[in-house]
């Protein structure tokens, strides 16, 4: 692709955490509307800690558990990733991490980080970002992007287009699964786009029934 085709592309901003599996189904549908609708994703950071920090007591202890220091680990290799490689290499490493992390159950390990790094050809010794904050304050800015254009009551992922009339839409979700392909997403694509353009619009929910399917 080159770049003035690249530039033709509607941008579709998706904010993500590598830890979360609706994001992560969500995240392969959208891979599958590239290839189906005139999108380019534009894959941007964010944290679940971050966006729990102030209501860990309020939290499941399982879940709580998720969101300590180790929550961090994969999403500030990322970041690293991205400030020392530039933005090119984010979407990769994601589906990198995502795949081994969620499709393959192996989970949030230093294993898992150091062989998605490996996968993608980036320097093994990203690694050391894990447990540093060094780009903490990228990573929460990238988050503050996100989460300004929805409101703190939603968590990730979030995605962001151009709107109808030249403003950004913005919208968590959808969450779906299995994750739908061909014509099924470009349909879902399609009618997510409509309904979130809508004025006044916020809101369709329904309880899930089954958990994410990573088949």
């Amino acid at each position: 692709m080159t770049d003035t085709q690249a530039d033709a592309k509607t941008p579709v901003d998706f904010w993500f955490d590598p830890l979360c599996p609706w994001a992560w189904m969500t995240s392969r549908w959208m891979a599958e509307v590239e290839k189906v609708r005139d999108v380019r994703v534009r894959w941007r950071p964010m944290s679940l800690v971050v966006l729990n920090e102030d209501k860990l007591d309020q939290l499941p202890e399982e879940y709580r558990a998720q969101l300590g220091p180790v929550g961090l680990r994969p999403i500030r290799v990322v970041v690293a990733a991205e400030q020392k490689h530039g933005p090119e290499v984010t979407g990769k490493l994601y589906a990198a991490l995502g795949t081994r992390i969620h499709n393959e159950g192996l989970g949030n390990t230093t294993e898992v980080i150091a062989a998605a790094l490996a996968e993608v050809g980036l320097p093994a010794e990203l690694i050391e970002f894990a447990d540093s904050d060094a780009f903490d304050a990228e990573l929460r800015a990238s988050h503050a992007a996100g989460i300004d254009k929805v409101g703190q009551d939603v968590g990730t992922p979030i995605i962001s287009v151009p709107g109808p009339r030249g403003e950004d839409v913005a919208f968590f979700g959808p969450v779906v699964t299995p994750t739908p392909k061909g014509e099924d997403a470009a349909r879902l694509w399609d009618g997510t786009l409509l309904v979130a353009a809508t004025p006044g619009f916020y809101e369709i929910k329904r309880s899930r029934t089954e958990g994410p399917s990573f088949a």
